[in-house]
């Protein structure tokens, strides 16, 4: 009998877990046809609701369901990656708890491995619901993403997919605190393939993305898996030190011809300001990379275990990684 290991991340979900259980519950004859099991593994990313007393609730009625609760919030790519490593499965699946990643794919997302596939990743096809800015700059960062990046990162992608145990084992070997899922996925490599499917609305509750938030998750993909932005400061800086050339000696064969130094000195001031801000957009990406070195060498532990709630190995114990 094979596993099917889901890790479910949450942040402040509580109204969401049972539903989802619901929900994830209706594979069972699924599960069963295919001489399948399970595990249920909720990850708390140190939820301030009631999360983690509705998941002991569900691990009260069926010992299947685990709980992984951290000591504080560390992104729910902490809690994806806390996730595969204590899945046990043969396959490993990573949903979202608002049921904005239907369970009911599962199936069609199995036979896919069946078939040869390493992952079944599933992508939106559209952005009902989204506002339309958001939908906008969503649009061109996959579209830069797959133009300078090595990974393959498809538009629309979630973070919902089904692994073989030789992808996730090949993820789990990437050991980078500053950790960007998507574009990991797409680094591994392996055969993926992609499952389309409509959008779906939050079950209960509110996304924990803003548009800053995402943004910054934005920059942090293009930063871990691409350096053109430091290819384009060095270009740019070439093309300024060339133009400033060029403009110093037209302004002293100027006032060889025709004297007058201090005319034109607004435009020269323009020019300055203009130069300096994109000096100061580029030491920006640079400090970034810088940050990102840092925070690295630091090794700081990707997550810390408040509790550990697994009945099948009888209790909890809280552990650090």
């Amino acid at each position: 009998m094979k596993l099917i290991s889901a890790i479910v991340p949450c942040y402040n979900e509580e109204e969401n877990v049972p539903y989802f259980y619901e929900e994830f519950m209706k594979n069972k004859a699924f599960f069963d046809t295919h001489d399948l099991t399970y595990e249920l593994i909720y990850v708390d990313d140190g939820s301030s609701d009631g999360t983690v007393g509705a998941v002991k609730k569900l691990i009260a009625q069926d010992k299947k369901v685990k709980l992984i609760s951290f000591s504080r919030n560390f992104g729910k790519e902490s809690a994806m990656y806390a996730g595969m490593q204590h899945a046990k499965g043969d396959y490993v699946a990573i949903m979202d708890a608002d049921l904005q990643d239907p369970p009911s794919l599962l199936p069609e997302m199995y036979e896919w491995l069946q078939q040869g596939y390493e992952c079944a990743a599933t992508r939106r096809v559209d952005r009902k619901g989204e506002p339309p800015i958001r939908s906008f700059f969503a649009r061109k960062f996959y579209a830069l993403m797959k133009r300078f990046s090595s990974a393959d990162i498809v538009d629309g992608a979630r973070d919902y997919r089904l692994m073989s145990r030789k992808f996730v084992n090949a993820v789990l070997s990437l050991k980078e605190v500053n950790r960007f899922s998507k574009g990991i996925f797409g680094w591994v490599g392996y055969k993926t393939k992609w499952v389309e499917f409509e959008n779906v609305e939050r079950r209960h509750g509110e996304t924990k993305w803003s548009f800053w938030k995402l943004f910054v998750y934005a920059v942090e993909g293009i930063v871990d898996f691409t350096t053109v932005p430091l290819t384009i400061a060095a270009f740019l800086g070439v093309v300024l030190c060339l133009f400033a050339f060029v403009m110093l000696l037209f302004v002293w064969i100027r006032a060889m011809l025709y004297g007058d130094p201090v005319a034109g000195w607004p435009s020269m001031v323009c020019i300055m300001l203009l130069v300096a801000g994109v000096q100061m957009f580029f030491l920006g990406i640079i400090g970034e990379y810088l940050a990102k070195a840092y925070q690295e060498l630091k090794a700081r532990p990707i997550y810390l275990v408040q509790e550990l709630v697994d009945e099948e190995e009888s209790g909890t114990d809280p552990e650090n990684s």
